[in-house]
């Protein structure tokens, strides 16, 4: 079906994806808005734009606009402008431990950008907004796997409050001007152009320059490494369809959307380097420092994924290590193809 949609985030790692996968799956035409900014190197971002401007017919169907969520004029005059159908805003600071040290861009990014988003959603109304939570949003919860139904009420990040708070706001901006809301949390998304500050992709700058890799929790962590494709293949099914009134009677819904299995820390750096010795990269692993945990880091994510299995067909299908050899070989032709 036809839409015409808003990505917010359009040059990061998740939102481009999303919109090359409409581009080329699709008829929607894509408005795309990023604000290029440097929490990490700004040409990862120019990169992306440039290969979503190399799909057929892209230059008819999408628009990019460089600016900030926060900035709520410019976000009334694209909503002005266009009549978009579907918006999915996936714009946001990310980071767990850079809100350590940096909570204002999370405010400015996470709850002011969304608030201008959801304003704009109430006076131009769309029929379905989507957005990004997160799997910090459990905290520090010992029961897994991780359902929709368990409490969040204990963040131990402001990144995780800040997504905690964008579920409250749009459920209340679902029940008070029936905007169709659904709200996805992401577990641990990875592969080819991803975010430098994933922990296996700066393990891979770090492995190839021959330095030691920092692994926390004395290397005793799991995470539910879920596959870009597998995230863009679920948000665009949830995309199609605006959830039906929850208990409060709000159109409103929030989903886990990861892999649904937990792979440990250690075994993730041990199938990179193995990865990286079969592209040639290296010829042998480098050393682990093993350290203790770090503030607001947790022990492990696993996604419970029964609820989005049900309702959309989610089926995730990349085991770690064909994700991580997609990762492995784009970087070499991104970073190295040049030097070998």
């Amino acid at each position: 079906m036809r839409h015409n949609v808003l990505i917010t985030g359009v040059a990061g790692f998740i939102g481009s994806a999303l919109a090359g996968h409409l581009l080329r799956q699709s008829d929607c035409t894509v408005v795309g808005i990023d604000n290029l900014n440097d929490y990490y190197d700004p040409s990862l971002k120019d990169y992306r734009l440039d290969r979503l401007s190399q799909i057929e017919g892209s230059a008819e169907r999408f628009t990019f606009v460089k600016g900030d969520l926060s900035d709520s004029a410019l976000i009334n005059r694209l909503f002005d402008e266009n009549a978009f159908d579907i918006v999915v805003n996936l714009a946001a600071q990310a980071g767990v431990r850079y809100s350590i040290d940096n909570p204002r861009s999370y405010v400015e990014s996470n709850l002011i950008g969304f608030f201008n988003i959801l304003e704009a959603c109430r006076h131009h109304p769309v029929k379905h907004l989507v957005y990004a939570s997160s799997s910090s949003v459990y905290g520090g919860n010992t029961k897994v796997p991780y359902a929709e139904a368990d409490s969040v009420d204990h963040p131990v990040s402001l990144y995780a409050a800040t997504k905690k708070s964008d579920e409250l706001m749009a459920h209340a901006y679902a029940h008070l001007y029936d905007i169709p809301c659904t709200g996805l949390r992401f577990f641990t998304v990875y592969g080819p152009a991803g975010r430098p500050d994933m922990a296996y992709f700066k393990f891979t700058n770090k492995i190839l320059r021959g330095e030691p890799i920092q692994i926390y929790n004395m290397g005793d962590m799991r995470r539910d490494f879920t596959y870009v494709d597998d995230i863009v293949e679920g948000i665009a099914a949830v995309m199609e369809r605006a959830p039906e009134p929850c208990e409060s009677g709000a159109p409103y819904k929030v989903y886990n959307i990861g892999h649904g299995s937990p792979v440990g820390l250690m075994d993730m750096v041990l199938g990179l380097e193995q990865l990286l010795i079969e592209e040639g990269l290296i010829e042998k692993p480098t050393e682990h420092e093993l350290l203790p945990m770090q503030p607001g880091d947790v022990y492990q994510t696993w996604a419970d994924t029964s609820e989005l299995a049900a309702d959309f067909g989610y089926t995730p299908q990349t085991e770690l290590i064909d994700g991580l050899r997609e990762f492995v070989r784009w970087y070499k032709s991104y970073y190295l193809s040049d030097s070998i």
